[in-house]
């Protein structure tokens, strides 16, 4: 008999039952694929992650992520809650882990605040798709529940990847974004002919100075009707924004928060900032706070 420690966390908040809600399964050592899916299911959050003893000498620990449904290779929320766990369980300081990921071995940021802390993860190489084709175009637009006169102008309907790829969908209100009522089985059709999974809808009509955008992210076709705040779509967006010269930067860096979940109740606030070089976004990191909401056992 073997007793897993699993923890229920809310990523990008310091509010319980706000932000995002990813499980982590901390001694996942020896699980099969079919029993991390189970587990996955079960705690029916968009993703979980298990984190594994590493297979070699260039990391520390392995992490893999589960939806519901099946595997994927990186998750933003899930990889800040599993960090913030075993930052809390080993007392860790300030440091930088080094984790390897379904997207390769990359740094991660454990940074401490007093008894609490905030994790920054480095994301995947930025790649850009061509904008999508006129008939995919107005597919996608019309299963969002979006009208052409909805879209922000200077924003092409495109797939952007910092590990796993997202539509960048720019609209021009937050109160259309808040009224969207997508359509999940066009959705999930359109997704197998892109070869994209999620879209993400944003807005830069923001009435706060601290916040630049807003967003939501739906996908369906691997079981997330709607994902809560989503690190691996607002870590691409920052890159989209600054390759499309959709905001001012220093041709350096460009930092920004990006808040998601509002319209569901779940309102996170992801930090993202983008190193660029000779003015192109070059590197993607995201991060943000944690809080836990449970922990408790599980005897397999």
């Amino acid at each position: 008999m073997r007793i897993l420690r699993i923890y229920q966390v809310d990523s990008f908040t310091t509010e319980k039952f706000k932000g995002n809600p990813a499980g982590v399964v901390l001694n996942a050592d020896g699980l099969s694929d079919q029993e991390m899916l189970n587990i996955a299911r079960e705690l029916n959050n968009s993703e979980t992650a298990f984190i594994l003893s590493p297979d070699g000498a260039d990391h520390e620990l392995r992490i893999r992520y589960f939806t519901p449904k099946t595997e994927v290779p990186v998750c933003g929320h899930a990889t800040i809650a599993a960090h913030y766990v075993r930052a809390i369980e080993n007392k860790l300081n300030s440091s930088t882990v080094i984790h390897k990921i379904g997207i390769g071995i990359l740094p991660v940021e454990i940074i401490k605040e007093g008894n609490d802390y905030s994790i920054i993860m480095t994301q995947g190489r930025i790649e850009f798709d061509p904008p999508l084709g006129r008939q995919e175009r107005e597919n996608i637009v019309k299963a969002l529940d979006l009208k052409e006169n909805d879209l922000d102008q200077r924003c092409p309907i495109q797939i952007v990847s910092t590990g796993h790829s997202k539509v960048m969908i720019g609209i021009k209100t937050r109160s259309k974004l808040n009224a969207l009522s997508p359509d999940m089985l066009v959705l999930t059709k359109i997704s197998k002919a892109i070869g994209c999974n999620g879209y993400f809808v944003f807005t830069m009509d923001s009435e706060s100075k601290d916040v630049l955008s807003h967003g939501r992210m739906f996908a369906p076709a691997i079981g997330i009707d709607e994902d809560p705040v989503t690190g691996n779509a607002n870590g691409p967006l920052g890159a989209y924004l600054v390759k499309h010269g959709l905001v001012e930067n220093n041709k350096s860096i460009f930092s920004f928060k990006g808040e998601q979940g509002q319209a569901i109740g779940r309102s996170g606030i992801v930090n993202v900032t983008v190193n660029l070089d000779n003015g192109e976004p070059k590197q993607v990191k995201i991060g943000g706070r944690a809080v836990i909401a449970f922990k408790t056992q599980l005897q397999l």
